[in-house]
């Protein structure tokens, strides 16, 4: 039996499958992840807000799902296409794939030829798209005017769909990081760190790095961090265009030099615009577990963890921005320092959930700037 649920790209590709979440439709900018395991840490990365995502890896569900591996409250990404969703046959899974996906209403597609779909996404570039997954009867073609119809992603401001920063603090299991004292008898640094889509694995690498972290929305300006007296300020992951967050760029700028400062993924992007360099889009993107990246500071080479559309420019880079890693696949700039403001980021996420933890030194290196 033909299915009649398909994914509907902008460029009038259509690939047919079968409904396996939610039953509804949904728009997104489709991409893919090279990541062979980890899909729950995956779809529950508010930084795939607004993006429709492509597993290339054959054999999903397997393991099923557990509440502790959730990164965020929810699921915020588009939908789902996968080649065979299965049940799981593990004794720790605590929920079906495909129930945690009906539950936050996702929308998947399942016995898709996703090698194919991967292969058109590399050679055509991200795609505006339409998951039709409902009840409703619609054609394939009007699945592509509704793709076609689709705004996108660029210059909006997708943090503000994600923050969930109240000002509290955020404390690890038993919350001993946070209360343990540095060996001269002073408190743990205390730092703000900005959600703009933060996973819960980057804040437990914080506390395990010794930091007492306070977290704050996406929109909080300069001054309110200040005002809560940090030793440093961390700016997080999330999704979207960076040129899409002017305020966070602005409040960026404000605090450098005034306390140190650490960025990954968008909050990367952010502290480099703050600092004058251009941002620019990726054809197809970075998202997996596999990029390899070489640390130019000790030519060390990791391999991270990774999920953004857009990528600071190389050849935008001020005077007093050091580039300090660069991506071997590509040759993109994948981490930055500013010694005079005692800042740094890095593109990909150092505590890789899912992935490698090759780069969590990271965070201790944010420490030594203290």
């Amino acid at each position: 039996m033909e299915s009649k649920h398909f994914l509907a790209l902008a460029d009038g590709t259509v690939f047919f499958g079968h409904s396996c979440g939610a039953p509804r439709d949904a728009e997104g900018e489709a991409v893919f992840n090279t990541g062979h395991t980890g899909y729950q840490e995956i779809v529950s990365d508010p930084s795939y807000a607004g993006q429709t995502v492509v597993l290339s890896a054959s054999e999903i569900g397997n393991y099923g799902c557990r509440a502790a591996d959730m990164q965020s409250r929810g699921l915020f990404l588009s939908g789902l296409v996968v080649r065979q969703m299965n049940p799981p046959s593990n004794a720790g899974s605590e929920e079906a794939f495909t129930d945690l996906l009906c539950r936050y209403g996702t929308p998947a597609l399942t016995h898709v030829d996703t090698r194919r779909l991967v292969l058109h996404l590399r050679r055509a570039g991200s795609q505006r798209s339409y998951l039709h997954c409902s009840d409703w009867l619609i054609s394939p073609e009007e699945g592509v005017r509704r793709a076609r119809a689709f705004a996108g992603l660029d210059g909006i401001d997708m943090t503000a769909r994600v923050t969930d920063g109240d000002g509290s603090f955020w404390e690890s299991a038993g919350g001993a990081a946070c209360r343990d004292e540095n060996a001269d008898g002073r408190g743990a640094p205390f730092i703000a760190a900005y959600d703009f889509g933060m996973k819960r694995s980057i804040l437990r690498a914080l506390t395990d790095a010794g930091f007492r972290v306070r977290v704050v929305p996406a929109g909080t300006g300069a001054d309110e961090v200040l005002a809560l007296r940090p030793d440093g300020v961390f700016l997080s992951n999330g999704p979207g265009d960076p040129a899409g967050v002017p305020h966070a760029v602005e409040a960026a700028g404000a605090l450098l030099g005034r306390v140190p400062m650490m960025g990954i993924c968008l909050g990367h992007q952010i502290l480099a615009l703050a600092l004058g360099a251009k941002t620019g889009r990726l054809k197809f993107g970075h998202h997996g577990c596999n990029h390899p990246v070489k640390d130019l500071t000790d030519d060390s080479v990791a391999i991270t963890s990774q999920n953004h559309n857009f990528a600071v420019l190389k050849e935008s880079l001020p005077k007093d921005a050091e580039l300090t890693h660069v991506n071997l696949n590509d040759g993109t700039v994948e981490g930055i320092a500013c010694r005079r403001a005692r800042a740094f980021s890095v593109q990909f996420h150092p505590e890789a959930a899912p992935g490698p933890s090759d780069a969590v030194s990271l965070f201790r290196r944010f420490r030594d700037l203290f």
